[in-house]
């Protein structure tokens, strides 16, 4: 039997060659390992930049929210020592004053007063009972 390929038009080991060795064969070119690093690396490094930044975002609500926290339990404090000559109730809005160095929890807002409202009388905070008997700060001074 014959073998019709001519041994002068084929490769001995074609799998090796780092170029086409026949008319259909695709090109092969070898790849830049430098290349494929440095578009890896950079494609991490944004990955990781923007879980770096979600992270921040996070952080920075955590530490307002502990901010709010703090103020709140610094006003429910100055409420619970504060005068007052009536019973609160639950989802009503009060508003907190400070005079001569003494709180008072008034159901009388700032801008209600007209002309008649007491001297050295400093407004510090609108606020409303809520159920578990906490205050939500509403407008602070």
């Amino acid at each position: 039997m014959i073998n019709p390929i001519d041994k002068n038009k084929v490769a001995e080991n074609p799998g090796l060659l780092t170029y086409a060795h026949n008319i259909g064969s695709i090109v092969v070119k070898p790849e830049d390992v430098g290349k494929l690093k440095s578009r890896a690396l950079s494609a991490m490094h944004e990955q990781t930049n923007k879980q770096l930044q979600q992270l921040q975002r996070q952080a920075e609500l955590i530490a307002q929210q502990a901010n709010e926290l703090k103020k709140r339990v610094e006003i429910s404090e100055k409420i619970y020592t504060a005068e007052l000559s009536f019973e609160p109730f639950i989802g009503h809005t009060y508003f907190l004053y400070e005079k001569s160095s003494k709180y008072r929890l008034m159901m009388i807002a700032p801008d209600e007063w007209g002309k008649k409202k007491p001297e050295l009388l400093e407004f510090i905070s609108a606020v409303k009972l809520l159920s578990d008997h906490t205050w939500e700060i509403l407008e602070f001074y």
